[in-house]
């Protein structure tokens, strides 16, 4: 039988960032995520709920995360659940976390300052899995090299751009 496992969570982190390095020069951290959801209930009031998450960022997405994050910031991480288990004073414990695979500082002026670093204004910026790092509205970055999208053509701010070629192609009544 087929599995999938991924997880894509939209919150404010609940404290600053530190990083880490492992002994093999690899940097990592652990984060908290507040990720919040409104609902009615049966009788019609409007309730708010707090759900709390552990996430850990490794390599470049990590020191990313530590120079421009800090507590309140908006994030957007994607990545897939990992149970850890361990034995303190003879029981037996276990805890659901998310192993980030791609990141997006979402902008806003309701986020926290920087980490040490200098935050970013509004748009947002896509890291994952060790690329370059990029500024500027919109742009991504994965893998070991990048897409970058012009920052002038966001969604609404380009014009559309014809992309077939067959017969009628250029007929005066297609509206493009």
């Amino acid at each position: 039988m087929a599995s999938f496992n991924r997880v894509i969570l939209v919150g404010n982190l609940t404290r600053d960032i530190e990083l880490k390095y492992t002994p093999g020069g690899t940097a990592v951290t652990d984060l908290g995520l507040a990720v919040n959801d409104r609902r009615k209930t049966a009788s019609g009031e409007w309730v708010d709920e707090t759900t709390f998450v552990d996430v850990t960022l490794w390599g470049r997405t990590a020191e990313v995360a530590s120079e421009y994050l800090g507590k309140g910031s908006p994030i957007l991480v994607e990545g897939r659940l990992k149970l850890d288990t361990w034995e303190t004073d003879g029981q037996k414990r276990s805890k659901l976390r998310v192993v980030c695979d791609r990141m997006q500082m979402l902008g806003g002026t309701g986020g926290g300052g920087g980490g040490g670093g200098q935050r970013t204004g509004g748009g947002s910026q896509q890291y994952s899995g060790g690329g370059q790092q990029y500024g500027g509205g919109g742009q991504q970055i994965s893998g070991g090299g990048h897409q970058a999208s012009d920052p002038g053509s966001a969604p609404g701010q380009r014009e559309a751009q014809p992309t077939g070629g067959g017969q009628g192609y250029d007929e005066p009544d297609i509206p493009f």
